[in-house]
C-alpha cells in the first residue's frame, strides 16, 4: 500500500520546503516536487500548509511495565506517544522486576512486540551487583545501559565507586546516567525536615534536590567518562551550572559526552510549584527561571544535544499526597512535541531546530539507521502537524492510563493531524487506529 503526501511543508535537514512525499509500505520511496500519482492503490493526503515532520525519538520514558501497570502500560503509553508525534521510545529499567538481567530485558522487548503502537528499545539496568549481566548487553540490539547515580527505587542506586569504574570502563555500549548526588540530597532533606517537620512545601523540592547535588554527580560522571573514553549521555540536565561540563564546539558525531534536556525543565520554573504542586514534582527538580533560560539557550548552541520527556506517570491518588509521599514524575509524551512547537510560536527557536533535537540528533547520537529523517529509503515514521490549529489539553482527551497531565488547561497553537509508524497510520488526529496499527512499532536496531 502506498501513501502520497501532497504539497507538505517538509521539515527536514534544517530546511522547510514544500514537497510531496511518497511512502511505499514501511519505507519512504521518494521526496520531491509534483511527484506523479503511482499506479495501483494509493492513499493521498492533502498536506498543503501543514508541516510534515520525521517522527520524534524519545530517549527517556518510563512506561511502567512490568509490575507497575496500575500507573501505565506499554500499550497505553505508546498510544499516547503516537498521538503526540513520538514514533520511537527508549524505556528505562526501573520496573518490577527491574531489568537487571538479559532475560528480564528480553521479556520487555517481547511484550512491546505484542502491543506497542510505536518503535521501541529498552535500557539495560545497572546495579551495584550485576556488572556481569551488564557486560552481556548487545550494542546493536539495545539502546544503552542506564546508571542511576542518584536515589532511585530498590537496589538500582549505583553508589559503589569501584562498580562505577567498572561500568564506565567496560560497558559495551552507551552509558546513560541519572545524576544527583545522594549524600547532598539526604543532607538537604534533613535540613528541610528540621525546618518544616512533616509538612515540607513543594517549593523546597529544588532546594532539596539542588544545583549542588546535580553538579556534583554530573561532574563525577564526566570525569569517569573522560578517564575511560566512555560514550556517556547525561539525562535531564536541569541547571545552568551543569552546562559548563559539555563541549559545544564539536559536531555530534565526534562527541563522547552528550546531554539531554527534558520538556518540563524547558517549560516550568520554581514559580509554578504554588499552582501545580506535586504535579510538577520530578527528579531532578524543576528549578529557577534562570536555569530554564540557560537550558533554552543551550538548545541553540549545541551544548544540549537532544530533547526528551522523562515521561513517568503515577496515579492521581499517588500524586495527590504530601511532599514525602507523592512520587516524582509525570506524563508528557502526548504533548511534548506540541510544547516545543509552542516555543517555536514564541519565536526563540525554529521548527527546524525542534526537529533536529527531537528526531535527527537522537537518531544520530544512538546510531539508529534509517530513521529520524525524511529521506528516500528511510523508515516512514512521519507526523503531520497543522501549525494554524489549536489543541487544548483536557482530561477526557488524554490517552495516558494515569488520566492526568501537568498541561491540563493549556492551549497549544498547533495540532497533530496524523502519525505514521513504519508507513502505517496509527493516529488520525482524534483516535488511535488500532485496526490499522495497534502494534505497528518495531524493535529499534543500532549501527554500532
Amino acid at each position: 500500500m502506498r501513501t502520497l503526501f501532497k504539497q507538505a511543508l517538509v521539515v527536514n535537514d534544517g530546511t522547510v520546503s514544500e514537497a510531496d512525499v511518497l511512502v511505499n509500505g514501511a519505507t519512504i520511496e521518494a521526496v520531491g516536487s509534483d511527484l506523479p500519482l503511482p499506479e495501483g492503490p494509493v492513499t493521498t493526503v492533502q498536506a498543503k500548509g501543514k508541516w510534515l515532520l520525521p517522527g520524534a525519538i524519545d530517549d527517556q520514558v518510563h512506561f511502567r511495565e512490568p509490575g507497575l501497570t496500575h500507573k501505565a502500560e506499554i500499550a497505553t503509553e505508546s498510544a499516547a506517544a503516537a498521538a503526540g508525534g513520538i514514533t520511537s521510545f527508549m524505556e528505562m529499567p526501573n520496573t518490577v522486576p527491574q531489568a537487571l538481567t538479559q532475560r528480564l530485558l528480553e521479556d520487555k522487548y517481547e511484550r512491546a512486540a505484542e502491543v506497542s503502537a510505536v518503535n521501541y528499545s529498552f535500557f539495560m539496568g545497572a546495579s551495584n551487583e550485576n556488572i556481569e549481566e551488564v557486560l552481556k548487553t548487545d550494542p546493536k540490539r539495545v539502546c544503552g545501559v542506564k546508571v542511576f547515580m542518584g536515589s532511585s527505587t530498590g537496589n538500582m542506586l549505583v553508589d559503589s565507586r569501584s562498580v562505577l569504574e567498572g561500568i564506565f570502563k567496560e560497558s559495551p555500549t552507551l552509558v546513560a546516567t541519572h545524576c544527583e548526588d545522594e549524600a547532598t540530597v539526604r543532607r538537604n532533606l534533613e535540613a528541610a525536615k528540621a525546618q518544616f517537620g512533616e509538612h515540607v512545601p513543594m517549593s523546597q523540592h529544588p532546594v532539596i534536590r539542588s544545583e549542588e547535588a546535580c553538579y556534583a554527580s554530573s561532574s563525577m560522571a564526566v570525569d569517569l567518562a573522560s578517564k575511560h573514553n566512555t560514550q556517556l549521555h547525561i539525562l535531564h540536565i536541569s541547571t545552568a551550572r551543569e552546562l559548563s561540563l559539555f563541549n559545544n564546539t564539536l559536531p555530534l558525531e565526534e562527541k563522547r559526552i552528550t546531554a539531554e534536556a527534558c520538556i518540563h525543565h524547558l517549560w516550568f520554573t520554581d514559580a509554578d510549584y504554588d499552582a501545580k504542586g506535586t504535579f510538577i514534582k520530578w527528579n531532578p527538580a524543576v528549578k529557577r527561571a534562570e536555569d530554564r533560560s540557560a537550558l533554552r539557550a543551550a538548545l541553540l548552541d549545541n551544548t544540549i544535544d537532544v530533547v526528551a520527556t522523562d515521561h513517568a506517570p503515577h496515579t492521581l491518588a499517588e500524586k495527590n499526597q504530601g511532599y514525602f509521599q507523592a512520587p516524582s514524575g509525570g506524563p508528557l509524551v502526548q504533548h511534548a512535541l506540541l510544547a516545543m512547537l509552542e516555543m517555536v510560536r514564541e519565536g526563540w527557536i525554529g521548527v527546524e531546530r525542534v526537529v533536529d533535537l527531537m528526531a535527527h540528533r537522537p537518531a544520530q547520537l544512538f546510531r539508529i539507521p534509517n530513521r529520524g529523517y525524511i529521506r528516500a529509503g528511510y523508515a516512514a515514521d512521519l507526523v503531520l502537524v497543522d501549525p494554524a490549529a489549536e489543541t487544548t489539553v483536557r482530561r477526557e482527551g488524554l490517552l495516558y492510563k494515569c488520566g492526568w497531565s501537568p498541561f491540563e488547561g493549556t492551549t497549544f497553537h498547533s495540532r497533530i493531524e496524523g502519525t505514521w509508524v513504519n508507513g502505517v497510520q496509527v493516529w488520525d488526529g482524534e483516535r488511535i487506529l488500532t485496526e490499522n496499527g495497534g502494534h505497528a512499532g518495531e524493535r529499534l536496531m543500532f549501527d554500532r
